[in-house]
């Protein structure tokens, strides 16, 4: 228990981001995976073409 009480008064020390301030940041994550998403899969088709040329 004597954890628990420590979790209790080290969730109650955070400091939680604001509204605006999780958007944003959700907003950034997603486009960044949507850039790697991207570009991996250009390189994949691009890849992908080279070894069908040599095959």
């Amino acid at each position: 228990m004597k954890f628990l009480k420590s979790v209790r008064e080290e969730m109650k020390i955070v400091t939680w981001p604001s509204k605006k301030q999780l958007k944003k940041d959700v907003s950034t994550v997603i486009q960044t995976t949507l850039l790697f998403a991207l570009f991996f899969g250009v390189v994949d088709y691009g890849i992908n073409l080279i070894i069908k040329l040599f095959v």
